[in-house]
């Protein structure tokens, strides 16, 4: 999480599976697994799916907004929205739980988010939306003026996510963000490979 050039791939197993081992297989630096509307039984089983695959890869694996699944799964993080714990109380109970570096994501839309987020023990930010996407459609999307103020805000790295391609990516990259996250961008390709190369082609512009 510390270098730039992250590129952060957001995953359902609805998406198909062919293509979340492709996106591995082709050198994504973390994928998150996100599932809505999920039973927490089905959550955790896809969940322990993509532990034993990332596994194989060594890339790192986190799950959105549910900590109990992200620790019951072997994660090695989570990611937590607003509405979602606390970033400070799930820093306490992974520590707790004796898992100290257990990384913790948070959504900032914000500054203040985002300093609230650091605050409390979030290791990195992630903050959109840029353009529309297709897995949010009530995204509201983010000014490249607030998100200045977010990045100002912590010194830990930025994700930005949100519609992103290869081809509109360097937005916010340029802005001074330390990768992309993207899921449609990723995965609604005919070749996940291909498009990993062009995000990785991108990723390199900013060094």
């Amino acid at each position: 999480m510390l270098k730039r050039g992250i590129l952060y791939a957001i995953a359902d197993r609805k998406m198909g599976d062919e293509g979340i081992l492709e996106a591995l297989a082709a050198g994504v630096d973390m994928i998150q697994l996100r599932e809505k509307g999920q039973t927490a039984a089905k959550y955790l089983e896809d969940a322990r799916w993509l532990r034993e695959q990332t596994d194989k890869t060594g890339t790192l694996f986190l799950v959105n907004d549910r900590l109990d699944i992200a620790l019951a799964s072997g994660a090695d993080g989570v990611h937590l929205g607003q509405s979602d714990l606390p970033v400070q109380e799930a820093k306490r109970i992974v520590c707790m739980m004796g898992r100290p570096n257990f990384l913790i994501g948070a959504t900032a839309r914000t500054a203040e988010q985002a300093r609230r987020a650091f605050e409390g023990g979030a290791d990195y930010i992630g903050s959109g939306a840029w353009y529309e996407t297709a897995t949010k459609e009530d995204a509201r999307l983010l000014s490249e003026e607030t998100y200045l103020k977010i990045l100002e805000a912590t010194p830990i790295p930025n994700v930005a996510i949100g519609g992103l391609t290869p081809e509109n990516c360097i937005r916010p990259l340029r802005l001074g963000a330390a990768g992309i996250a993207a899921a449609f961008g990723i995965f609604g390709a005919d070749s996940v490979t291909e498009k990993v190369a062009a995000f990785r082609r991108r990723l390199a512009e900013i060094g």
